[in-house]
Protein backbone atom coordinates (compact mmCIF):
# COMPACT_ATOMS: atom_id res chain seq x y z
CA UNK A 1 0.00 0.00 0.00
CA UNK A 2 0.64 3.21 -0.65
CA UNK A 3 2.72 4.68 2.68
CA UNK A 4 1.83 8.44 2.36
CA UNK A 5 1.89 10.43 5.93
CA UNK A 6 -2.04 10.45 5.18
CA UNK A 7 -2.79 6.76 4.20
CA UNK A 8 -0.65 6.10 7.84
CA UNK A 9 -3.11 8.12 9.63
CA UNK A 10 -6.04 6.73 8.48
CA UNK A 11 -4.12 2.90 8.96
CA UNK A 12 -3.78 4.49 12.56
CA UNK A 13 -7.51 5.93 12.71
CA UNK A 14 -8.35 2.67 11.98
CA UNK A 15 -6.89 0.83 14.91
CA UNK A 16 -7.52 2.90 17.43
CA UNK A 17 -11.12 3.08 16.80
CA UNK A 18 -11.32 -0.73 16.54
CA UNK A 19 -8.78 -0.85 19.70
CA UNK A 20 -9.03 1.99 22.26
CA UNK A 21 -5.65 2.38 23.67
CA UNK A 22 -7.40 3.10 27.31
CA UNK A 23 -9.15 -0.05 27.30
CA UNK A 24 -7.59 -2.63 25.51
CA UNK A 25 -4.85 -5.10 26.53
CA UNK A 26 -1.26 -3.58 26.04
CA UNK A 27 -0.50 -6.93 24.26
CA UNK A 28 -3.61 -7.22 22.13
CA UNK A 29 -2.99 -3.72 21.13
CA UNK A 30 0.41 -4.16 20.11
CA UNK A 31 -0.95 -7.29 18.04
CA UNK A 32 -2.96 -5.58 16.19
CA UNK A 33 -0.40 -2.94 15.55
CA UNK A 34 2.24 -5.03 14.32
CA UNK A 35 -0.75 -6.93 11.90
CA UNK A 36 -1.58 -3.84 10.57
CA UNK A 37 1.82 -3.18 9.34
CA UNK A 38 2.47 -0.12 12.19
CA UNK A 39 4.91 -1.86 14.74
CA UNK A 40 8.03 -0.87 11.82
CA UNK A 41 6.32 0.94 8.53
CA UNK A 42 9.46 0.64 6.89
CA UNK A 43 9.59 -3.59 7.42
CA UNK A 44 8.15 -5.49 4.26
CA UNK A 45 4.06 -5.73 4.18
CA UNK A 46 3.26 -9.08 6.26
CA UNK A 47 6.60 -8.34 8.89
CA UNK A 48 4.96 -5.98 10.84
CA UNK A 49 5.34 -3.06 8.06
CA UNK A 50 3.76 -1.72 4.95
CA UNK A 51 7.35 -1.97 3.10
CA UNK A 52 7.28 2.22 3.79
CA UNK A 53 10.92 4.49 4.53
CA UNK A 54 12.44 4.96 8.10
CA UNK A 55 10.80 8.57 7.76
CA UNK A 56 7.67 7.05 7.11
CA UNK A 57 8.67 4.97 10.43
CA UNK A 58 9.61 7.76 12.64
CA UNK A 59 6.21 9.64 11.32
CA UNK A 60 4.40 6.54 12.48
CA UNK A 61 5.81 6.57 15.55
CA UNK A 62 5.59 9.91 16.45
CA UNK A 63 1.88 9.79 15.97
CA UNK A 64 1.08 6.86 18.11
CA UNK A 65 3.39 8.27 20.81
CA UNK A 66 0.87 11.14 20.80
CA UNK A 67 -2.08 8.77 21.76
CA UNK A 68 -0.69 7.20 24.78
CA UNK A 69 -0.52 3.93 23.44
CA UNK A 70 1.69 1.34 25.16
CA UNK A 71 5.38 1.57 23.59
CA UNK A 72 7.22 -2.01 23.67
CA UNK A 73 10.91 -0.64 23.00
CA UNK A 74 12.00 -0.19 26.88
CA UNK A 75 10.25 -2.97 27.98
CA UNK A 76 12.04 -4.78 25.14
CA UNK A 77 14.81 -2.82 24.18
CA UNK A 78 17.16 -5.52 22.69
CA UNK A 79 14.31 -6.68 20.43
CA UNK A 80 12.53 -4.47 19.24
CA UNK A 81 15.85 -1.64 17.89
CA UNK A 82 18.12 -4.71 17.01
CA UNK A 83 17.33 -8.35 16.73
CA UNK A 84 13.79 -7.59 14.39
CA UNK A 85 16.04 -5.62 11.86
CA UNK A 86 18.69 -8.47 11.99
CA UNK A 87 15.85 -11.07 11.35
CA UNK A 88 14.43 -8.86 8.41
CA UNK A 89 17.02 -8.70 6.56
CA UNK A 90 18.91 -12.61 7.03
CA UNK A 91 16.17 -14.64 8.17
CA UNK A 92 14.02 -17.18 6.76
CA UNK A 93 10.03 -16.53 5.69
CA UNK A 94 9.67 -19.01 8.80
CA UNK A 95 11.81 -17.03 11.03
CA UNK A 96 9.73 -13.55 10.78
CA UNK A 97 6.77 -15.30 11.05
CA UNK A 98 7.64 -17.11 13.93
CA UNK A 99 9.40 -14.71 15.66
CA UNK A 100 8.70 -10.71 15.20
CA UNK A 101 5.38 -10.47 15.99
CA UNK A 102 5.68 -11.96 19.31
CA UNK A 103 8.95 -9.87 19.90
CA UNK A 104 6.99 -7.06 19.18
CA UNK A 105 4.32 -7.37 21.19
CA UNK A 106 7.01 -8.11 24.33
CA UNK A 107 5.16 -11.78 24.77
CA UNK A 108 9.11 -12.40 24.26
CA UNK A 109 11.83 -10.46 25.29
CA UNK A 110 15.03 -10.59 23.87
CA UNK A 111 18.73 -10.24 24.48
CA UNK A 112 22.12 -10.64 22.57
CA UNK A 113 24.59 -13.07 22.82
CA UNK A 114 27.69 -11.23 21.64
CA UNK A 115 30.61 -10.41 24.21
CA UNK A 116 33.20 -12.97 25.53
CA UNK A 117 35.40 -12.75 28.42
CA UNK A 118 38.43 -12.70 25.62
CA UNK A 119 36.08 -10.99 23.22
CA UNK A 120 34.91 -7.96 23.88
CA UNK A 121 35.82 -4.86 21.40
CA UNK A 122 37.41 -7.90 19.10
CA UNK A 123 33.70 -9.43 18.64
CA UNK A 124 35.51 -11.65 15.69
CA UNK A 125 37.80 -12.99 18.21
CA UNK A 126 35.03 -14.90 19.92
CA UNK A 127 35.69 -18.80 21.18
CA UNK A 128 32.14 -20.25 21.96
CA UNK A 129 31.45 -22.58 19.55
CA UNK A 130 29.07 -24.51 17.70
CA UNK A 131 28.97 -27.59 16.34
CA UNK A 132 26.66 -29.58 13.88
CA UNK A 133 25.16 -32.67 15.22
CA UNK A 134 22.43 -34.04 12.58
CA UNK A 135 19.99 -31.51 12.65
CA UNK A 136 21.17 -29.20 15.71
CA UNK A 137 23.97 -27.43 16.75
CA UNK A 138 25.80 -27.78 19.93
CA UNK A 139 27.14 -24.97 21.96
CA UNK A 140 29.61 -24.85 24.62
CA UNK A 141 30.73 -21.30 25.69
CA UNK A 142 30.65 -18.25 27.69
CA UNK A 143 28.95 -14.86 27.08
CA UNK A 144 29.06 -11.71 29.35
CA UNK A 145 27.71 -8.71 29.58
CA UNK A 146 24.18 -9.86 28.28
CA UNK A 147 21.41 -7.54 28.88
CA UNK A 148 18.46 -8.74 29.99
CA UNK A 149 19.28 -12.28 29.80
CA UNK A 150 17.56 -12.99 33.39
CA UNK A 151 14.03 -11.74 31.05
CA UNK A 152 14.76 -13.38 27.97
CA UNK A 153 12.82 -15.36 26.11
CA UNK A 154 15.85 -16.30 22.95
CA UNK A 155 19.05 -14.41 22.70
CA UNK A 156 20.66 -13.84 18.96
CA UNK A 157 23.73 -15.44 18.98
CA UNK A 158 27.07 -15.54 17.31
CA UNK A 159 29.71 -18.45 17.36
CA UNK A 160 32.62 -19.90 15.76
CA UNK A 161 31.54 -23.05 13.66
CA UNK A 162 35.23 -22.62 11.82
CA UNK A 163 38.56 -22.81 13.89
CA UNK A 164 40.53 -23.22 10.64
CA UNK A 165 39.36 -19.99 8.59
CA UNK A 166 40.25 -16.36 9.85
CA UNK A 167 38.20 -15.25 12.85
CA UNK A 168 35.38 -13.23 10.70
CA UNK A 169 34.76 -16.05 8.14
CA UNK A 170 34.12 -19.07 11.04
CA UNK A 171 31.34 -17.49 12.77
CA UNK A 172 27.83 -18.25 12.17
CA UNK A 173 24.82 -16.82 14.05
CA UNK A 174 21.66 -18.61 15.57
CA UNK A 175 18.15 -17.91 17.32
CA UNK A 176 18.63 -19.49 20.77
CA UNK A 177 16.14 -20.73 23.39
CA UNK A 178 17.31 -19.50 26.67
CA UNK A 179 15.26 -21.86 28.81
CA UNK A 180 16.93 -24.80 26.79
CA UNK A 181 18.69 -27.21 28.75
CA UNK A 182 22.47 -26.54 29.28
CA UNK A 183 21.87 -22.95 28.96
CA UNK A 184 22.48 -20.87 32.36
CA UNK A 185 22.19 -17.09 33.21
CA UNK A 186 24.26 -16.07 36.31
CA UNK A 187 23.64 -12.22 37.27
CA UNK A 188 26.55 -9.35 37.26
CA UNK A 189 25.63 -6.97 39.60
CA UNK A 190 27.18 -2.87 38.83
CA UNK A 191 27.95 0.13 40.60
CA UNK A 192 24.13 0.54 40.83
CA UNK A 193 23.03 -2.29 42.60
CA UNK A 194 21.61 -3.56 40.05
CA UNK A 195 21.97 -6.31 37.49
CA UNK A 196 20.68 -5.68 34.44
CA UNK A 197 23.47 -7.41 32.32
CA UNK A 198 24.80 -11.41 32.73
CA UNK A 199 26.72 -14.17 32.39
CA UNK A 200 25.96 -17.03 30.15
CA UNK A 201 27.20 -20.14 29.79
CA UNK A 202 26.23 -22.97 27.09
CA UNK A 203 27.25 -26.45 28.17
CA UNK A 204 26.20 -28.89 25.51
CA UNK A 205 23.16 -26.47 24.45
CA UNK A 206 21.35 -27.48 21.56
CA UNK A 207 19.53 -25.44 18.82
CA UNK A 208 17.97 -26.57 15.83
CA UNK A 209 19.33 -25.82 12.40
CA UNK A 210 16.11 -24.24 11.69
CA UNK A 211 17.11 -21.69 14.16
CA UNK A 212 20.71 -20.69 12.47
CA UNK A 213 20.49 -17.26 11.04
CA UNK A 214 22.01 -16.37 7.76
CA UNK A 215 24.20 -18.97 6.25
CA UNK A 216 26.81 -21.31 7.78
CA UNK A 217 29.61 -19.09 8.00
CA UNK A 218 27.84 -15.57 7.22
CA UNK A 219 27.94 -14.61 11.43
CA UNK A 220 29.95 -11.63 10.86
CA UNK A 221 27.47 -10.24 7.99
CA UNK A 222 24.72 -10.89 10.53
CA UNK A 223 26.82 -9.33 13.35
CA UNK A 224 27.43 -6.36 11.59
CA UNK A 225 23.76 -5.74 10.74
CA UNK A 226 22.68 -6.08 14.57
CA UNK A 227 25.61 -4.03 15.69
CA UNK A 228 24.84 -1.21 13.32
CA UNK A 229 21.25 -0.99 14.35
CA UNK A 230 22.47 -1.23 18.11
CA UNK A 231 24.81 1.87 17.74
CA UNK A 232 21.48 3.70 15.97
CA UNK A 233 18.89 2.58 18.51
CA UNK A 234 21.28 3.51 21.85
CA UNK A 235 22.72 6.85 19.76
CA UNK A 236 20.41 7.82 17.18
CA UNK A 237 16.85 8.24 19.01
CA UNK A 238 14.93 11.62 18.94
CA UNK A 239 13.65 12.06 22.46
CA UNK A 240 10.97 15.72 23.05
CA UNK A 241 13.10 18.34 23.29
CA UNK A 242 14.00 19.65 26.74
CA UNK A 243 13.67 15.37 27.91
CA UNK A 244 15.88 12.87 29.42
CA UNK A 245 19.05 14.09 31.66
CA UNK A 246 18.75 17.66 30.41
CA UNK A 247 15.18 18.14 31.71
CA UNK A 248 15.85 16.92 35.26
CA UNK A 249 18.97 19.10 35.01
CA UNK A 250 16.36 21.97 34.36
CA UNK A 251 14.55 20.65 36.94
CA UNK A 252 17.18 20.88 40.01
CA UNK A 253 17.93 23.95 38.76
CA UNK A 254 14.51 25.64 38.37
CA UNK A 255 14.24 23.72 42.14
CA UNK A 256 17.44 24.78 43.70
CA UNK A 257 19.03 27.83 42.04
CA UNK A 258 16.33 30.15 40.50
CA UNK A 259 16.64 33.69 41.65
CA UNK A 260 20.23 33.34 43.24
CA UNK A 261 23.40 35.97 41.10
CA UNK A 262 25.82 34.79 42.95
CA UNK A 263 29.19 34.32 41.05
CA UNK A 264 29.06 30.36 41.10
CA UNK A 265 25.23 30.81 40.42
CA UNK A 266 26.21 32.28 36.92
CA UNK A 267 28.89 29.86 36.73
CA UNK A 268 26.61 26.86 37.02
CA UNK A 269 23.97 28.52 34.54
CA UNK A 270 26.37 28.73 31.55
CA UNK A 271 27.29 25.24 31.90
CA UNK A 272 23.64 24.49 32.46
CA UNK A 273 22.79 26.21 29.26
CA UNK A 274 26.41 25.12 27.44
CA UNK A 275 24.71 21.64 28.34
CA UNK A 276 21.36 22.28 26.62
CA UNK A 277 22.83 23.64 23.32
CA UNK A 278 25.19 20.22 23.06
CA UNK A 279 21.97 17.80 24.27
CA UNK A 280 19.29 20.17 21.54
CA UNK A 281 22.30 19.80 18.50
CA UNK A 282 22.66 15.90 19.18
CA UNK A 283 19.08 15.66 19.15
CA UNK A 284 18.46 17.80 15.99
CA UNK A 285 21.19 15.85 14.25
CA UNK A 286 19.59 12.66 14.92
CA UNK A 287 16.31 13.68 14.14
CA UNK A 288 17.84 14.89 10.70
CA UNK A 289 19.56 12.12 9.91
CA UNK A 290 16.42 9.51 11.59
CA UNK A 291 14.60 11.44 8.36
CA UNK A 292 17.43 10.86 5.88
CA UNK A 293 18.41 7.22 6.91
CA UNK A 294 17.79 5.07 4.09
CA UNK A 295 16.13 1.93 4.01
CA UNK A 296 18.32 -1.13 4.87
CA UNK A 297 21.27 -2.09 7.34
CA UNK A 298 22.63 1.57 8.73
CA UNK A 299 26.09 2.84 7.73
CA UNK A 300 28.79 3.56 10.05
CA UNK A 301 27.51 6.72 10.86
CA UNK A 302 25.64 5.16 13.81
CA UNK A 303 28.93 4.90 15.24
CA UNK A 304 28.69 9.27 15.72
CA UNK A 305 25.17 9.35 17.28
CA UNK A 306 26.58 6.48 20.32
CA UNK A 307 29.82 8.14 20.49
CA UNK A 308 27.77 11.78 21.01
CA UNK A 309 25.23 10.01 23.15
CA UNK A 310 27.64 8.45 25.21
CA UNK A 311 29.96 11.45 26.13
CA UNK A 312 26.69 13.76 26.22
CA UNK A 313 24.93 11.48 28.71
CA UNK A 314 27.98 11.17 30.82
CA UNK A 315 28.47 15.06 30.62
CA UNK A 316 25.15 15.88 31.75
CA UNK A 317 24.81 13.39 34.34
CA UNK A 318 27.73 14.94 36.02
CA UNK A 319 26.40 18.35 35.73
CA UNK A 320 23.10 17.32 37.40
CA UNK A 321 25.17 16.02 40.36
CA UNK A 322 27.02 19.56 40.57
CA UNK A 323 23.35 21.37 40.52
CA UNK A 324 23.10 18.60 43.57
CA UNK A 325 25.56 20.17 45.59
CA UNK A 326 26.23 17.97 48.82
CA UNK A 327 23.19 16.32 47.84
CA UNK A 328 24.65 14.85 45.02
CA UNK A 329 27.15 12.38 47.21
CA UNK A 330 23.96 10.71 49.24
CA UNK A 331 23.77 7.39 46.84
CA UNK A 332 23.79 4.85 49.62
CA UNK A 333 26.25 2.64 49.97
CA UNK A 334 23.49 -0.13 50.81
CA UNK A 335 22.95 -0.55 47.13
CA UNK A 336 19.66 -2.92 46.73
CA UNK A 337 20.41 -5.66 44.62
CA UNK A 338 17.88 -6.35 42.68
CA UNK A 339 17.28 -7.55 38.98
CA UNK A 340 15.54 -5.20 36.52
CA UNK A 341 12.89 -6.06 33.98
CA UNK A 342 14.52 -3.05 31.89
CA UNK A 343 16.92 -1.33 30.35
CA UNK A 344 18.17 1.01 33.15
CA UNK A 345 19.71 3.51 30.27
CA UNK A 346 18.83 6.45 32.66
CA UNK A 347 17.00 6.56 36.16
CA UNK A 348 14.78 8.77 38.11
CA UNK A 349 17.73 9.54 40.77
CA UNK A 350 20.03 11.31 39.18
CA UNK A 351 23.14 10.04 41.77
CA UNK A 352 22.11 6.85 40.16
CA UNK A 353 21.88 7.78 36.78
CA UNK A 354 25.56 9.28 37.24
CA UNK A 355 26.77 6.10 38.32
CA UNK A 356 25.02 4.25 35.59
CA UNK A 357 26.14 6.29 32.82
CA UNK A 358 29.82 5.49 33.15
CA UNK A 359 28.72 2.21 30.91
CA UNK A 360 27.32 4.41 28.03
CA UNK A 361 30.99 4.87 26.80
CA UNK A 362 31.28 0.62 26.64
CA UNK A 363 28.07 -0.97 25.91
CA UNK A 364 26.95 -1.24 22.42
CA UNK A 365 30.69 -0.80 21.32
CA UNK A 366 33.62 0.96 23.33
CA UNK A 367 34.14 5.05 22.55
CA UNK A 368 37.22 3.99 21.34
CA UNK A 369 36.16 1.48 18.76
CA UNK A 370 33.38 4.14 17.72
CA UNK A 371 36.56 6.36 17.11
CA UNK A 372 38.29 3.83 14.82
CA UNK A 373 34.76 3.34 13.40
CA UNK A 374 34.67 7.03 12.51
CA UNK A 375 38.16 7.68 11.59
CA UNK A 376 38.64 4.42 9.03
CA UNK A 377 35.01 4.38 7.73
CA UNK A 378 33.29 8.03 7.86
CA UNK A 379 36.62 9.80 7.37
CA UNK A 380 38.87 7.47 5.15
CA UNK A 381 42.43 7.21 7.02
CA UNK A 382 44.48 4.42 7.24
CA UNK A 383 43.10 1.35 9.27
CA UNK A 384 45.43 0.29 12.58
CA UNK A 385 47.30 -2.81 11.59
CA UNK A 386 45.72 -6.55 11.79
CA UNK A 387 48.21 -8.99 12.01
CA UNK A 388 45.55 -11.70 12.60
CA UNK A 389 43.27 -10.92 9.54
CA UNK A 390 44.52 -13.86 7.45
CA UNK A 391 45.53 -16.08 9.82
CA UNK A 392 43.34 -18.89 10.83
CA UNK A 393 41.80 -18.78 13.96
CA UNK A 394 42.80 -22.15 15.89
CA UNK A 395 46.45 -19.90 15.10
CA UNK A 396 46.04 -17.00 16.84
CA UNK A 397 47.56 -16.40 20.16
CA UNK A 398 45.21 -15.87 22.69
CA UNK A 399 45.60 -14.97 26.44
Amino acid sequence: MATSEAAIDQVIGELVAQCPPATTDPVTFLGEQFDRGLAWVNFPEGEGGLGGSPADQLYAMRTISKLGVPSPFMRNVIGYGMVAPTIVSHGTKEQKVRFLRPLFTGQEIWCQLFSEPGAGSDVAGLACKAEKDGDEWVLNGQKVWTTLAHEAAYGLLIARTNPDVPKHRGITAFLVDMHAPGVDVLPLYQATGEAEFNEVFFVDARVPDSQRLGEVGNGWGVSITTLMNERVSIGGTVPPRGSGLIGEALKIWKKSWTGRADAHAMAMRSELMQSWVRNEVGRLTNWRASDLRKAGTPGPEGAVAKLAFAEENQKTSELCVDLLGAEGMLYGSNYPQVRPTESAMTGGDMRKAFIRMRANSIEGGTSEVMRNIIGERVLGLAGEPRNDKDVSWKDVPRS
